[in-house]
């Protein structure tokens, strides 16, 4: 077992332990809190503690003629985001081809949510500040999506 699956299992463990749904997937871990799936990856920090990386799809998709408008608006959510950044993905081109969108398909991009999060160490008050900025990530970064979405004004880029 390597350093980062070491560290990775002992978060798995700390997260289950706080009342959430982990799942190992290939390279990490997959968290359920309530309809939220959150992808989390573990390494090994250079200088000492852990990196976390927490990836939050949104099942959105853009296609790139909408790029401008969209950057636009991803400019302005992403300034009042703490504890993320929305971010745009390029899916695979093989994956449009299987779909039947030919060559000639415009490229498509994922609307994901992004967090990265050093913890100095694995013990228990840093696990609880993992804990907590997992909540408020996909909170933060759910609720503002949604609410421009949804909402009244949204955002006209």
């Amino acid at each position: 077992m390597t350093a980062s699956q070491t560290e990775l299992r002992r978060i798995m463990a700390a997260l289950q332990e706080r009342g959430l749904t982990v799942e190992a997937v290939e390279d990490g871990a997959l968290i359920h809190d309530g309809d939220a799936r959150v992808a989390l990856f573990a390494e090994p920090d250079h200088r000492g503690g852990v990196l976390v990386r927490l990836h939050l799809d949104l099942d959105l998709y853009v296609e790139e003629d909408s790029l401008p408008d969209i950057l636009m608006g991803m400019n302005l959510l992403n300034q009042g985001l703490d504890y993320g950044a929305l971010i745009l993905d390029p899916l695979d081109q093989d994956d449009a081809d299987q779909n039947g969108n030919g060559e000639d398909a415009p490229l498509t991009f994922a609307v994901l949510g992004r967090s990265v999060l050093w913890l100095s160490d694995l013990g228990p008050a840093e696990l609880e500040r993992l804990r907590e900025h997992l909540r408020r990530f996909e909170q933060e970064v759910t609720e503002t999506v949604e609410r421009t979405l949804h909402g009244g004004g949204g955002i006209s880029a």
